[in-house]
């Protein structure tokens, strides 16, 4: 009888192969025995430019990073990029072209760019999340539940922290989640939410729902949704100890593209949280 055949590796490309995400998912990838790193991208005149990605580890990859996106997509089928809009962008248009997947954990799109993003994949396979983790993308569903149950008497606020270097704000994990809440309670969060308060506010308008954002030190994300009602309060709350689990959920997003010619989906989609 014939053994059955192993399945190749999945190729996959890391764009901002420097930073913080991009590191730590080299070295997710560098860890999964059913992927491969085969490429490593950064902007121009970074100094890491031709060295070895995985060189941080104090390992070899074989991968040398490069600027030029072509080169570092050659022979690659997914591309997982954590970077910022414009750089996501100009990237899709080349995985377009070349017929690469993309798994995309960027935030801070407007919605001409999120449009952008859903014409690219009537022609390639894309996964686009504000979060990647898979706790996350649980609480997400637990909201749902809960603002169907509290829609009645209970004001919505969402906090949210994050390190001193993220510079879009709300987060888009915390914005995807005043979505999920707003759209159980058939509101439009364009016109209820309020992002921020200062002087004489006068009363809390019962149909909003508040945003505060926090900036500091190395916290990696932290998110709480507020439910206050007279004489209780429950609070929903994620918090990320470790970039870890973005990049494994990158990778289980990756394996979910394996088998998909084109469309959009979400992390629901992936982890088979979808109604």
């Amino acid at each position: 009888m014939t053994a059955p055949r192993a399945q190749a590796p999945q190729r996959i490309a890391v764009a901002g192969a420097t930073g913080r995400m991009g590191r730590m998912l080299i070295e997710a990838v560098l860890g999964a025995t059913d992927c491969e790193l085969a490429g490593a991208l950064e902007v121009p005149g970074n100094p890491s430019i031709g060295q070895d990605a995985a060189a941080f580890l104090g390992r070899t990859s074989g991968v040398a990073i490069t600027s030029e996106v072509r080169d570092g997509l050659a022979g690659t089928q997914v591309l997982i990029d954590f970077t910022r809009p414009d750089g996501t962008l100009a990237h899709l248009a080349v995985c377009r072209e070349l017929g690469i997947k993309m798994v995309i954990g960027t935030t801070g799109f407007e919605d001409a760019q999120k449009a952008r993003i859903a014409e690219a994949a009537q022609h390639i396979a894309i996964v686009h999340a504000p979060n990647m983790s898979v706790g996350v993308n649980v609480v997400l569903r637990l909201l749902d539940v809960a603002a169907r149950a509290l829609r009645q008497g209970y004001d919505i606020e969402i906090i949210e922290a994050h390190h001193r270097h993220k510079v879009d704000a709300p987060s888009g994990t915390a914005l995807a989640m005043g979505e999920v809440v707003a759209r159980a309670l058939g509101r439009d969060l364009r016109q209820c939410a309020v992002y921020g308060r200062e002087g004489v506010t006068g009363e809390r308008d019962p149909g909003t729902i508040g945003f505060a954002c926090v900036r500091g030190g190395d916290i990696v994300g932290d998110h709480t949704v507020l439910f206050a009602g007279t004489g209780e309060r429950i609070e929903i709350t994620h918090k990320s100890a470790s970039r870890a689990t973005y990049a494994q959920g990158s990778l289980q997003a990756a394996r979910f593209l394996a088998n998909k010619a084109s469309g959009l989906y979400g992390m629901d989609q992936v982890l088979g949280l979808s109604r």
